[in-house]
């Protein structure tokens, strides 16, 4: 009896049905009350103990394997069922294209921006998004009492006297320390990447975002630099008609400090909820490097001076695409990424 279930399991297993009556008569012959596999039961009741443990398992795996072979062809000619064959077969009609993918508008722009300080002589540093606090505060010259060391502005990972926490990154400018910690002037870098903030998400805010940062550490660089840089930025991204202004500011890690607008794209200065009616937007901040932040890393303030600047690229992306609600870029919604299928990479 073995020896039958073996030549039925090699017959079914080099079974191949065209259509849905050799199907049935399949079923009919293997898996009905009185086919083949039916019998063998019988026969295998009959049996002695002996043999029914050298034939039960084959006899079971002859049972599902059939079972499984009927399921097969079934889901196929089911699905056959539903299709159109005169139309299928109509080669005279046009083929279906191919819809093609597109970079999210952060990528483009985020590439963009790259390009832009590239052609500057800026090279790409990156860094982990997990930091302690030495590089994400401490080094940046951040006081132990700064409220951005808060709960209520930064994720922590770990919580413990200051100097060992471990928090997600609150700006990329940790990147600037490891790679002054771990080289020598001139520096000319930018550093582009994804950072975290306790905050509300709202239109124009978000718990996660992203930045570029940049820096230029060498002798005798100045803020006319500084501003010169920035200047050719604005051309670039968003035209030579782009107007731009600089406004004292306060950042712990840049003596002096400043913000920098440029005329809202959206309302053209005439004022909208982005640039808050004021028809000016403000797009990154920037200043010189202050020596402590120099020394802290281990370069000599006499020697070398230095500018540091940083942006949120969805805001970059908000005023060059005119998009008014950032959190857009974050809830994958098929049609709005669709828009951005013509851009060029």
């Amino acid at each position: 009896m073995l020896e039958i279930i073996k030549q039925y399991h090699q017959e079914i297993k080099d079974i191949h049905l065209q259509n849905i009556d050799e199907l049935e008569h399949y079923r009919v012959k293997y898996l009905s009350k009185k086919g083949i596999i039916s019998g063998l039961f019988e026969k295998f009741r009959a049996a002695s103990a002996e043999e029914k443990r050298s034939i039960g398992k084959p006899l079971n795996e002859l049972k599902k394997e059939a079972e499984e072979i009927h399921l097969h062809f079934k889901e196929i000619f089911d699905a056959q069922k539903n299709i159109d064959f005169k139309t299928f077969n109509d080669l005279s009609l046009p083929g279906e294209g191919f819809e093609t993918g597109a970079r999210h508008p952060i990528s483009l722009v985020r590439k963009q921006i790259i390009d832009i300080f590239h052609g500057l002589g800026f090279v790409i540093a990156e860094g982990p998004e997990i930091e302690d606090d030495w590089h994400n505060f401490s080094a940046l010259n951040f006081p132990e009492e700064h409220p951005a060391r808060d709960m209520q502005d930064t994720f922590f990972i770990e919580k413990k006297n200051g100097k060992d926490d471990i928090a997600l990154r609150t700006h990329t400018s940790s990147v600037q320390v490891r790679l002054m910690q771990n080289g020598k002037p001139p520096f000319r870098a930018i550093m582009p990447g994804r950072v975290y903030r306790n905050e509300t998400i709202s239109a124009r805010a978000h718990c996660f975002f992203h930045q570029v940062e940049g820096m230029y550490v060498d002798k005798q660089v100045s803020f006319a630099d500084l501003k010169q840089t920035l200047y050719f930025f604005v051309q670039e991204m968003f035209g030579a008609d782009t107007k731009v202004r600089f406004r004292a500011s306060y950042f712990p890690f840049t003596e002096p400090s400043a913000e920098m607008d440029i005329s809202c794209t959206i309302c053209k200065g005439k004022g909208c909820n982005l640039c808050k009616n004021s028809g000016w937007v403000e797009i990154l901040g920037c200043g010189m490097i202050d020596p402590n932040v120099l020394k802290n890393c281990g370069i000599d303030s006499e020697t070398y001076t230095g500018f540091a600047f940083g942006m949120g690229i969805e805001r970059i992306t908000n005023l060059k695409y005119q998009i008014k609600d950032l959190r857009l870029f974050s809830e994958n919604d098929i049609r709005f990424l669709k828009q951005f299928n013509h851009e060029i990479v």
